[in-house]
């Protein structure tokens, strides 16, 4: 058989510094075992340079830093830059995948092109993107648009998700959709600092915190993420354990009505503590939490709760589809009603050791079965290979 040439559009690039899709094409090319495929990856960049990593070529795209915008422009160059390589390397039946469904209006007029070249058109729609409270009225219109015109050009949508899938499936009947379900993956290995590792101590005197009393969260400094109800529920809980959050906080409008509304700065347990993007470190701020609150609900798949259940002894989630998807019994679910969660944190004051150890094993078993990049990795190899995937023909539109 001849290589099978994948083109991966819509992560920043690798080697990973940011993101879900960033760590998801990392990990595709670190552990790639089937030597038939050839992976090609865009990266966001200030130059045009080539370089290989993780025995895939990566090109860069230079793209002027105009806001919203950006992205949809850094797909569009990346998806012309891939068009003319197909076309000078006389390349056959390659794969092009898209990650999020940012370019809508333009997909018709490049899915011709690519189906001239005998290429398939694969996308990865994300979560819900036009639900972010972020975007105005008119950018979340672009982009519930841009959603199901990339799912109506789309051979192939590869949903990590579940719930993304059944969403996909029901919103564009019309279209038919090909879907598949593949899981994100995660790294379930222990961090490789000690307890006593002076980078880890260090970190716990700067903010001041001490292992196993504080409570941890772990995302983006956005609304969606339920900062609001999860620091205003904490704050009426009676536990003397610190609430840790570790997020890219920024003084904007969100972060000065978040004060307004909780008033937490007025709260010695709630400790803003910035970024942790030493990944050992933060595997270890996790290990040593005492619990891990969830409060995502916008998405799909979230990396950060699987490192989570991975890393941490107990797990309380907001209960919504996607958080128990991942989950399951590995955790403990908490409602948007009040006084639901802080009464679920003065439960938890009480649980007893043989509870928090069933948590923690039904967790972490969630993550090794279902969701480690092994078998995430083996998933597509078998689909970009055999055109099939656990028994089922992938169909051919192109």
């Amino acid at each position: 058989m001849g290589v099978n040439h994948v083109f991966i559009i819509g992560s920043k690039g690798i080697p990973a510094k940011y993101g879900g899709f960033e760590t998801f094409v990392e990990k595709l090319t670190e552990y790639q075992k089937n030597k038939e495929i050839k992976y090609h990856v865009a990266c966001l960049a200030d130059n045009y340079d080539e370089f290989t990593y993780n025995n895939a070529r990566c090109f860069n795209i230079k793209v002027p830093r105009i806001g919203a915008a950006k992205a949809v422009i850094y797909d569009l160059r990346a998806l012309r830059n891939i068009i003319r390589y197909i076309k000078e390397n006389d390349i056959k039946n390659a794969t092009v995948y898209i990650l999020a469904a940012r370019i809508g209006p333009f997909i018709k007029v490049y899915k011709k092109i690519l189906k001239k070249l005998g290429c398939k058109l694969w996308l990865n729609p994300d979560g819900h993107e036009w639900k972010r409270a972020k975007w105005n009225v008119i950018i979340k219109k672009y982009w519930k648009l841009s959603e199901k015109l990339m799912v109506k050009n789309s051979d192939l949508i590869v949903c990590d998700s579940k719930n993304i899938e059944k969403y996909i499936k029901e919103e564009y009947k019309k279209f038919k959709p090909n879907t598949i379900f593949i899981s994100y993956g995660a790294d379930y290995e222990n961090s490789k600092l000690n307890d006593n590792d002076e980078k880890v101590l260090s970190w716990y005197r700067r903010n001041d915190v001490k292992e196993n009393q504080y409570y941890l969260v772990v995302g983006r400094f956005v609304p969606e993420n339920n900062y609001e109800i999860v620091i205003k529920e904490f704050m009426k809980s009676k536990t003397k354990k610190d609430l840790v959050i570790v997020t890219n906080i920024s003084k904007n409008k969100f972060y000065e009505k978040l004060k307004e509304s909780t008033f937490f700065y007025k709260d010695k347990r709630i400790k803003f503590v910035g970024t942790v993007y030493d990944q050992q470190l933060l595997k270890k701020i996790r290990e040593n939490a005492y619990c891990y609150i969830h409060g995502h609900e916008v998405g799909g798949t979230n990396p950060s709760l699987l490192e989570s259940l991975a890393m941490t002894k107990i797990n309380l989630l907001l209960d919504v589809g996607f958080n128990r998807e991942v989950a399951m019994e590995g955790a403990i679910y908490f409602s948007k009603d009040d006084s639901n969660l802080s009464q679920k944190i003065n439960n938890l004051e009480f649980i007893s050791i043989k509870s928090i150890k069933q948590l923690e094993n039904a967790a972490k078993n969630r993550v090794i079965n279902e969701y480690n990049w092994e078998r995430v990795t083996s998933k597509y190899e078998d689909m970009l290979c055999k055109g099939k995937y656990s028994g089922r023909k992938i169909m051919e539109t192109v």
